[in-house]
């Protein structure tokens, strides 16, 4: 079985779902909320993690893959979930070498459930990962030389042409799209497939200020240059990854009690917060429609 015949056997939810809810902070404004439920694409590869990994995965063709992330990484679960299924061996390369002697949290937990095996590494030599040297060192060390690389959040130019299909299937849908970011391949591709006249809003969860020039980079690997009509908000990470507030938490828990949705509080939580607060704010017109990618599940 191929790669691509492999993932078809996993029977992913595609186009996934688009729900209107009637919220009244939006509808005072004269804005009508469309939640894009990427959530509901697969159980175990949900929202952009299928839509970044699914290239990767089929590139991989097999082979071992290893891939980075923090100890919270929804993105190191998502790939050793993948390596469950698809029969694949996977190796997770973890920030913080402090973390190897201790009890494993929830998140890591289930990655090594699914049967990746983790390799701890200092925060410094993490930062670095990227060097070409530093890379080989790090391979070497987690005896993965002959793995397939997915880089950290799974972004590289295949995963954001994994994410134009993104952009494509809400055409006509919304006149403004907003997701969360991270590491930014999920905004550069649906950026490069959105329609003529769709405007896309992207909620960075990091703090620093460097994810425009990362999507700028991205969309230059993988279209050559420059993708759709697209901006940052960065207001709305709540003091940076994996941080939240009690804010935060009674937002999320007030919108999943008016909808009924299960509302992840590190990615999705700062992005319906922040496009909650921008409405509030006048910033879309009477009559817009924003549609809300529900990247994750609670």
């Amino acid at each position: 079985m191929t790669g691509n015949d492999a993932l078809a056997a996993l029977r992913p939810r595609l186009p996934s779902p688009v729900q209107e809810v009637r919220d009244e902070r939006f509808a005072r404004r004269g804005v009508r909320l469309l939640l894009k439920r990427d959530d509901l694409i697969h159980p175990d590869l949900i929202g952009n993690k299928w839509r970044k990994l699914a290239p990767n995965l089929a590139a991989a063709a097999g082979r071992p893959i290893v891939t980075f992330g923090g100890a919270y990484s929804h993105h190191l679960r998502a790939t050793a979930a993948a390596g469950r299924l698809l029969g694949v061996p996977t190796i997770g390369v973890v920030r913080g070498d402090e973390l190897a002697g201790r009890p494993l949290n929830p998140s890591l937990a289930r990655c090594a459930a699914d049967g990746m095996r983790l390799h701890f590494v200092d925060r410094s030599t993490y930062r670095r990962k990227t060097d070409p040297a530093v890379l080989a060192t790090l391979l070497r060390a987690a005896r993965a030389e002959d793995a397939y690389v997915v880089p950290e959040g799974g972004s590289n130019a295949l995963a954001v042409h994994g994410c134009t299909a993104l952009g494509e299937e809400l055409r006509g849908h919304a006149d403004v799209v907003a997701v969360a970011c991270g590491t930014g391949g999920t905004l550069a591709g649906l950026a490069a497939g959105a329609g003529p006249g769709q405007r896309v809003l992207g909620i960075p969860v990091l703090k620093g200020g460097f994810l425009g020039e990362e999507i700028r980079t991205l969309q230059q690997a993988a279209f050559g240059g420059p993708r759709g009509d697209w901006r940052l908000d960065e207001r709305f990470h709540f003091g940076g990854y994996a941080r939240t507030t009690p804010e935060l938490h009674a937002f999320a828990d007030d919108f999943e009690d008016r909808h009924g949705v299960g509302v992840e509080r590190l990615y999705v939580a700062k992005m319906l917060y922040g496009l909650t607060t921008l409405t509030e704010e006048g910033a879309f017109p009477p009559g817009t429609v924003v549609a809300a990618v529900i990247t994750g599940t609670r």
